[in-house]
């Protein structure tokens, strides 16, 4: 039933075997699906690979993801949502990825730029963000504020257009969804704290510390949204 794929956009690959199974009805309503990590070692790809398949999946109404219990086949709705182009959907992972790799430089560079104009604008971002971490989408709108301030430090306009598609993909479907079950005042907290590491890395003028701050924590974002749905637990009961 489940065969190893080749690496390519191995995630949406992963989906759409999923998805065709499904179809074919080798997989019915009710039914939960192996454990994340018994589905990684099946196809051959990593569990955060898995994780955004099934993200998918349940945006598209297939599968229901229950906390602390399992992966479950949904009843199909009458009508289902429009589904991207695999070419056109990035993965929340691959969004973070590409985030840590091009935002630890901007950092680097805002820290040899930084006004008292520019680190004002970051402190206000940053008590925003401190005050909606109870509110997730207050917080995620302070948190890309956060950033975007950072780039708007270095006065490049084509550097901010491109960033601005970058960090936009945030706000996409299967990354809300993914951030749904990761996300919460505990996270949020953590991130405020990272930032303001950031923040006082770019005042102090240091462009090394700024960009290893930068660096850390889109790494540890990776990092929170890498645990698994808890159905691995479950079973263990």
């Amino acid at each position: 039933m489940f065969v190893a794929l080749e690496p390519r956009r191995l995630y949406r690959q992963v989906a759409d075997r999923i998805r065709a199974l499904i179809e074919a009805g080798e997989l019915v309503v009710g039914e939960r699906l192996p454990a994340e990590r018994d589905l990684a070692e099946r196809f051959g790809v990593s569990r955060p690979t898995v994780r955004e398949a099934l993200i998918v999946l349940e945006v598209e109404g297939y599968i229901q993801i229950r906390m602390g219990s399992g992966v479950y086949i949904a009843q199909k709705p009458a009508t289902m949502p429009a589904i991207l182009p695999a070419d056109e959907v990035d993965g929340p992972f691959e969004i973070l990825q590409a985030r840590c790799i091009v935002e630890s430089a901007i950092a680097e560079e805002a820290a040899r730029h930084a006004t008292p104009r520019g680190i004002a604008r970051l402190d206000e971002m940053l008590a925003r963000m401190e005050q909606a971490v109870e509110q997730p989408e207050r917080a995620i709108a302070a948190d890309l504020a956060f950033h975007a301030a950072i780039v708007d430090m270095i006065g490049n306009a084509a550097l901010r257009h491109f960033i601005s598609l970058l960090i936009d993909k945030r706000t996409s479907p299967y990354f809300q969804k993914l951030a749904s079950y990761f996300e919460g005042p505990h996270t949020w907290q953590r991130a405020v704290e990272e930032h303001k590491a950031i923040r006082d890395a770019i005042a102090a003028g240091d462009p090394s510390a700024a960009r290893e701050a930068m660096r850390r924590h889109l790494t540890l974002a990776q990092k929170r949204f890498s645990e698994s749905f808890g159905e691995e637990l479950a079973r263990e009961d």
